[in-house]
């Protein structure tokens, strides 16, 4: 029998099970007469080929004394089996044998992960908040700098509004364009990683959309006080310096 993702590897299907197709285990080679189904709490044995126990102990050199023993059991009853195992498997010395919980496992890999994720996620908004920092001085600068451009438009009959919607037009595309850079850096970071690491390539394309729309919001925010700074600036004040 294969575990699923070894007959993955091996390029073996269900369909050809009735041709008992072989494989190479050991010195010699035996037949495939099943495929397991993936297995979500002990991912090992997804790789995994089990044979018979007296092929195992005529070919394979097995001594009679199983390294490892899978037991399934209902939920309400895992407690209990659990207890009464080590002196099952083992009378003599009851002590020697280890009990675990794949389910334990999983739930430990999960609070991992989780956990792993809130660090990126704070790290990620960590660093929008100091590119938002970023755009709104950018902003303020230009403002103070462009002052002089302001009060003539504002003298040549650009309302407030126009302003406003100028300067808030800049910080988003500002902001857009360091959207994008930064999508693609991560894109071309991620794929190298990927192809170093042998692993295929998956960039979502709503990751990519959704860090474009973050770009804009923050873009948005940053670039309103400056905005509002450039249109409350009055034409006379801003001739004048």
């Amino acid at each position: 029998m294969l575990g699923a993702k070894a007959a993955e590897q091996l390029g073996i299907t269900g369909n050809q099970l009735a041709s008992e197709p072989q494989v190479w285990i050991g010195d010699r080679w035996f037949s495939v007469i099943g495929i397991l189904e993936s297995n979500g709490l002990a991912q090992e044995m997804d790789r995994s080929a089990l044979v018979g126990w007296d092929a195992a102990k005529t070919y394979l050199s097995f001594d009679g004394a199983p390294a490892t023993i899978y037991e399934r059991s209902t939920e309400a009853a895992v407690e209990d089996v659990q207890a009464v195992l080590p002196a099952t498997v083992n009378p003599e010395a009851p002590d020697e044998v280890q009990v675990s919980r794949p389910s334990d496992v999983l739930a430990a890999k999960a609070t991992t992960d989780a956990a792993f994720t809130a660090l990126l996620l704070g790290l990620g908004a960590v660093s929008l908040l100091v590119g938002g920092v970023g755009v709104a001085n950018t902003m303020i600068v230009s403002v103070l700098e462009r002052r002089q451009e302001i009060g003539l438009r504002r003298a040549l009959g650009a309302t407030r509004r126009h302003i406003l919607n100028q300067f808030l037009g800049e910080a988003v595309a500002l902001s857009l364009l360091g959207g994008i850079a930064g999508a693609i850096l991560g894109s071309i970071v991620t794929a190298t990683f990927a192809i170093i690491s042998s692993w295929p390539i998956s960039i979502p394309l709503w990751a990519i959309a959704a860090g474009l729309v973050v770009t804009v919001v923050v873009g948005i925010i940053a670039g309103i006080l400056p905005s509002a700074r450039a249109a409350r600036l009055a034409p006379t004040e801003a001739l004048s310096i």
